[in-house]
């Protein structure tokens, strides 16, 4: 069955699909204005005047031309009892779309719940993605950290990206030293590395659409003191949250297997954030590894497994690497080593 075939399977009623990436997902297009009407015997596309020539090249839809105020004009092509993607339309086109009398019914997650379970294409684009990840850090760890700035490395980063490969960035990778780094989504600043610095690298490459994710933390000079340690539990409850992916266990439990070694020791409370998260087409998608996650992990999964240890004003640990879930276990990607990196 194709992707539209599968989603068609699963519905009660139309769907109208406004999330670009899930109409991508969906049909290979890939525009910055269109939306997918979903009912169990067709697919129509939507789109304006400047995409609606490639919009007829794609096979399985109708392609319709409408007005660049898509959810204005569409509500002349649909009637009565209409699904719409909650999570991505605002209340004012929910407003637009209910004055044209429809009753719209919310819904969350119906392709999303497709996009968790990666096809072998998707995952062969995520295993490019994921090498070049690797590469680059190979490079990094050759090279220099002190006295250059966060954003300096920022922009080698980009560099290496782009030398090693990948289409673009996955996303804006974070370089966060010293202090910085206590704070998981840091900012890269101006800030020059010093000797006892540790070093969190949240970097990923996009590869025909799809996207890695690995992080990995360097110590400038050496590590000592708490840092060090932290470094030790991180690296250990990482381990043991990747011996304990699988197929049947929830999003929570994982979460939970490397949340009690560190709130075992005198890190207790520090590991602040979800354990992980989807990867795929976005950075962040479906399943997701929290304490309050119901997600079941399920053969085909991609998930990042990322603990940290974060020391306010002092420094911060985190470890990461992007998984596939296969009948037996997971399937590492990021192979970069985990043994703390020592750069000068």
């Amino acid at each position: 069955m194709t992707r539209l075939e599968r989603l068609q399977a699963s519905l009660d009623e139309p769907l109208l699909v406004t999330s670009l990436v899930n109409v991508r997902y969906l049909t290979g297009f890939e525009s910055s204005n269109a939306a997918l009407v979903v009912e169990p015997d067709r697919a129509r596309l939507f789109t304006d005047f400047r995409y609606a020539s490639s919009a007829k090249s794609v096979e399985g839809v109708e392609a319709v031309e409408i007005q660049r105020n898509l959810l204005a004009g569409l509500a002349g092509h649909l009637q009565g009892r209409v699904a719409f993607e909650s999570h991505h339309v605002t209340h004012a086109g929910f407003e637009t779309l209910a004055e044209a009398g429809l009753e719209l019914v919310p819904r969350r997650g119906a392709v999303e719940v497709l996009r968790a379970l990666k096809e072998e294409d998707e995952l062969d684009r995520i295993r490019r993605a994921a090498a070049i990840s690797d590469r680059v850090y190979e490079r990094l760890a050759a090279e220099r950290f002190s006295a250059r700035t966060e954003q300096e490395l920022v922009w080698r980063v980009q560099e290496l990206l782009h030398e090693e490969g990948a289409d673009a960035p996955g996303f804006d990778a974070i370089v966060a030293g010293g202090p910085t780094g206590s704070v998981p989504h840091a900012h890269p600043g101006d800030r020059e590395l010093q000797q006892g610095d540790t070093v969190v690298i949240d970097l990923g490459a996009r590869v025909a659409g799809y996207t890695s994710d690995c992080t990995r933390t360097f110590a400038v000079g050496g590590l000592e003191g708490p840092l060090a340690e932290a470094y030790l539990v991180c690296q250990e409850a990482q381990q043991a949250a990747l011996d304990g992916i699988r197929p049947g266990v929830s999003g929570r439990d994982a979460d939970a297997v490397a949340r009690r070694i560190i709130d075992g020791t005198q890190f207790e409370g520090r590991f602040g954030h979800g354990l992980g998260h989807g990867v795929g087409m976005e950075v962040h998608e479906a399943p997701v590894l929290r304490p309050e996650s119901e997600d079941v992990l399920e053969p085909g999964n991609v998930v990042t497994v990322e603990p940290g240890i974060y020391l306010e004003g002092v420094g911060g640990i985190r470890i990461e690497d992007l998984v596939v879930v296969t009948e037996g276990g997971a399937e590492a990607l990021t192979t970069f080593p985990k043994e703390l990196t020592t750069v000068r």
